[in-house]
């Protein structure tokens, strides 16, 4: 491998996703002196195959749900169908202007960007095209792709990925969509939205599985009214090909068929092959192991976003990457609490949470010591307005902080930025009721339930 010894950068980060280009940044707003190196465009599944394209499906199945509703808000209006090609330009359209903005910075902090397919050749460096490339310190930032089953293939024709359904040149009549997480109900929302019969299969028993469970029966409510159709407690068993399209088979020989199979049972680490185990950096299941400041076994290695086993979120990844520049520049750093990450499902309606589930609160305090309050959406103006419906439940240590907020409802993904301050000021209903929340928003609904949990209830009965 070419060398230029005169060239050793504080330091070299693997991956332009989220947590490394967040660490590229970071690290040369603090004065350092860094070399990001990434295969296909800097952002990563984030900006081109994950968060912004799906919102932006998701925003156009929007558009067309309030066309097709239009005449009850006193509005004529007539659907005549979906034009894909059109959405795909508007979707792009968004990712592009990300992009050039994105690059824009990168060159703006004076980063060494260096395009091409690297390897972990050394503790401190990088092979990529032809060229070694050194560094005080390494950090790794490879990401995640989409996952399947044994025996399951992905033919990227009936049987799909969430990369491939992006990119799908027609509305299909008729989905499948194996998985009823985050991916699987944003893309059963979007394409019901556009006119697709939906079935989702979840093995367990219920939808969005790691939210609260009021949270996910609510969203099986919705979704049963808008008819998307979900089998959940029975696991996969195989899929085969018909004339037509797919069958799927379950555990209890139950069969769907639809003209597409869609694959979203989640993301696994992309680290195979990139020299990680041979420079002796700890591994589990493909994942890379780090501790609560991102550093592996390795002193001089760190590790960011989907590669590692912590919440595979971008708003994680930045804050990820972020601490890893802030510890390398010198500045004192606090790790991570995960459970004060706010989390959103974009479907219709949406799903946003902060803090713990009411089962685990229970878990750790007591089922004595917890207290759950739902403030149901219905007594919120502007959520009649907006004619959505759900409940945003508080959960809360007895005479203490809140420690859950779990919010079901269009636009409560807007609403979670407030919910994150509560978490994690660690703040007493009392205290959040005393704050006059403007009237008539939806964030009105979050003053609205603290004040019920403070034993003073406006618009809720006692």
């Amino acid at each position: 491998m070419a060398n230029d010894a005169s060239t050793v950068f504080d330091l070299v980060i693997l991956g332009g996703g989220s947590g490394g280009y967040a660490a590229a940044l970071r690290g040369a707003q603090l004065g350092l002196d860094v070399a990001l190196i990434e295969k296909d465009k800097v952002g990563g599944t984030c900006l081109h195959r994950g968060c912004i394209p799906t919102k932006a499906l998701l925003h156009a199945g929007e558009i067309a749900d309030q066309a097709r509703e239009s005449e009850q808000f006193g509005v004529k209006a007539t659907l005549e169908g979906i034009d894909i090609a059109g959405v795909h330009k508007y979707k792009d359209g968004v990712v592009a202007g990300l992009y050039k903005g994105l690059q824009g910075l990168i060159a703006s902090r004076k980063v060494t960007y260096i395009e091409g397919e690297g390897r972990l050749s050394s503790p401190t460096s990088v092979d990529v095209n032809g060229r070694r490339v050194e560094g005080r310190h390494v950090l790794l930032a490879t990401g995640s792709v989409p996952k399947s089953l044994p025996g399951l293939d992905i033919d990227g024709d009936r049987i799909i990925s969430s990369d491939h359904a992006l990119v799908l040149d027609r509305v299909p009549k008729s989905a499948i969509i194996l998985g009823g997480g985050v991916i699987g109900v944003e893309f059963a929302s979007a394409w019901k939205s556009f006119g697709t019969d939906v079935t989702i299969v979840e093995g367990l028993k219920h939808l969005v599985p790691v939210e609260d469970e009021n949270s996910s029966k609510l969203l099986e409510r919705a979704f049963r009214k808008r008819g998307i159709k979900f089998n959940l407690g029975t696991f996969f068993e195989k899929a085969e090909y018909t004339q037509d399209g797919v069958k799927v088979t379950l555990a209890d020989g139950k069969q769907f068929e639809a003209e597409i199979l869609l694959v979203a049972i989640g993301r696994g680490p992309v680290s195979q092959g990139l020299g990680y185990e041979e420079q002796g950096v700890a591994m589990d299941r493909g994942y890379v192991l780090v501790d609560e400041y991102m550093r592996t076994n390795v002193p001089t290695i760190s590790a960011v976003g989907d590669l590692v086993p912590t919440l595979q979120l971008a708003h994680v990844g930045f804050a990820e990457g972020i601490l890893v520049a802030e510890r390398l520049a010198g500045l004192k750093t606090v790790p991570i609490d995960y459970d004060g990450v706010p989390r959103v499902t974009y479907c219709h309606p949406e799903v946003a949470s902060v803090g713990i589930t009411e089962a685990k609160a229970k878990e750790i305090y007591g089922a004595d010591k917890v207290v759950a309050l739902k403030y149901n959406l219905a007594g919120n103006g502007r959520s009649k307005i907006l004619n959505t419906a759900g409940e945003i439940k508080l959960v809360q240590v007895k005479d203490g902080a809140v420690v859950g907020v779990h919010m079901v409802g269009d636009r409560m993904g807007e609403q979670v930025g407030e919910a994150q301050l509560i978490y994690n000021w660690e703040a007493l209903p009392a205290e959040v009721a005393q704050l006059i929340h403007a009237h008539p928003t939806q964030n009105e609904a979050l003053g609205e339930a603290h004040l019920a949990l403070a034993g003073k209830p406006l618009h809720a009965h006692d």
